[in-house]
């Protein structure tokens, strides 16, 4: 090729040409050394034009493997320019693809780190599951997100789980309908509609908290909505307590206040619940129980003296998850205890961190003299762990007992005497 004091570009830059340019562009910005590329078929005129550039007397073979050094020296005598400013100049500016990998590699590897140590995964450990599942699966439209596209995809996904996660945070929900739930969690009444990635994602994790499997019609996602407080009617949904004694003047406090001096249990609706606001001093307790026969037995046992006991009766329904944080909004101290087996964790963990509960009787001691005394029990199933006793999921797997709330029944009882 001679061009003597001639612009050389637009012969470089000819159609003819491309191939070579679009190959090396292309090798170039793999981050991999490259000593010579490899071209696609070439027609006749594509062949000549090669055979022009290269100085060559007889034309390349269909599919040529070309020489950086040979194009490098050529391109130094016609344009007094590096492979790297022509291919620049005639194709686009160079990226180091591997170095971006590299970056993504990174970026997604701290994106699950933020992820699993996220205080509401760490909260329910159960969520550990889920957050594995999201890992493992990839990108499936409609079910997880796009952790493996270029262009910035870590901080999408990062944006679509934070969405996830605050929608988490607010579960279980007090008992309202999905859009309205979403528009005060997300800002938008749509934003958890069915089908959409958000949805999905929340469902899966509420199907690890809950131990059961990911519904896949939509019956049983709105069953999963409302076992997390969501879209359930304001009668169904109940929950039972004892002792309390609030001193509004409002039907929910007259009927409370009278169940309380006859030594019996209340029964409360949701809609009951929506009306009732208690207040207490900052030193006043409330026991939670898992389990309805543990309430029946303080009644027995204290009578019209019952001090407070609420049951939501293993996972707590909308009336129950509203009526503990009214309790702990009005000043009250929740102290839960219920199973201590895999699913009793899973609940604990799930009360604790909707509701502010602290446990009772619920650690890795408590679990070893209660499984010491050799009377067997239940197999304690899937554990997961418990975020305030690090020790005590381990025992659990250990021994593999379950220890039922009702058989520790007369132990937690004392605990509710006044003291002296």
């Amino acid at each position: 090729m001679h061009h003597g004091g001639s612009d050389p570009w637009p012969a470089l830059a000819a159609e003819e040409l491309a191939p070579l340019w679009t190959a090396l562009h292309a090798r170039l910005c793999s981050g991999s050394p490259v000593a010579r590329v490899r071209l696609p078929e070439l027609t006749d005129d594509q062949r000549q034009a090669l055979a022009d550039l290269l100085g060559q007397d007889r034309l390349p073979p269909p599919r040529p493997s070309v020489s950086l050094n040979r194009v490098e020296h050529v391109l130094r005598e016609v344009a007094d320019c590096t492979v790297q400013e022509a291919v620049t100049r005639i194709v686009g500016p160079l990226e180091d693809r591997a170095a971006r990998r590299a970056q993504e590699r990174a970026e997604r590897s701290g994106l699950w780190t933020w992820l699993e140590s996220h205080e509401v995964v760490r909260a329910q450990p159960a969520l550990a599951d889920w957050v594995q599942g999201i890992r493992q699966a990839g990108i499936r439209q409609g079910e997880t997100l796009r952790t493996g596209a270029t262009g910035g995809s870590a901080s999408r996904t990062r944006h679509e789980l934070e969405q996830v996660l605050h929608v988490l945070e607010h579960l279980p929900a007090p008992g309202v309908p999905l859009p309205r739930f979403a528009d005060r969690v997300l800002g938008d009444p749509h934003a958890l509609d069915d089908g959409t990635r958000c949805a999905g994602l929340v469902l899966r994790a509420l199907a690890a908290v809950y131990a059961v499997a990911t519904p896949s019609d939509a019956a049983g996602r709105r069953a999963l909505w409302a076992r997390a407080g969501v879209a359930d009617d304001d009668l169904s949904s109940t929950v039972l307590l004892a002792g309390l004694r609030p001193l509004g003047e409002g039907p929910v406090d007259v009927v409370l206040r009278t169940c309380a001096g006859a030594g019996q249990a209340a029964a409360l609706t949701l809609a009951q619940v929506r009306s009732f606001h208690p207040s207490a001093g900052p030193e006043f307790d409330v026991r939670v129980v898992e389990n309805p026969t543990v309430l029946a037995l303080a009644l027995s046992r204290f009578g019209p003296g019952c001090p407070p006991v609420v049951c939501p009766s293993g996972w707590p329904s909308a009336a129950g998850t509203l009526l503990l944080k009214r309790l702990a909004d009005g000043g009250f101290r929740l102290h839960y205890h219920g199973d201590l087996d895999g699913e009793g964790l899973r609940i604990a963990a799930h009360v604790m961190a909707g509701t502010g509960a602290v446990p009772w009787r619920m650690s890795a001691a408590d679990y070893a003299a209660a499984v010491g005394d050799g009377r067997g029990g239940p197999p304690v199933g899937r554990v997961t762990d418990a975020p305030w006793d690090a020790d005590l999921a381990p025992l659990l797997r250990e021994h593999g007992t379950c220890v039922p709330e009702e058989r520790v029944a007369d132990t937690l009882l004392d605990d509710l005497l006044p003291p002296g």
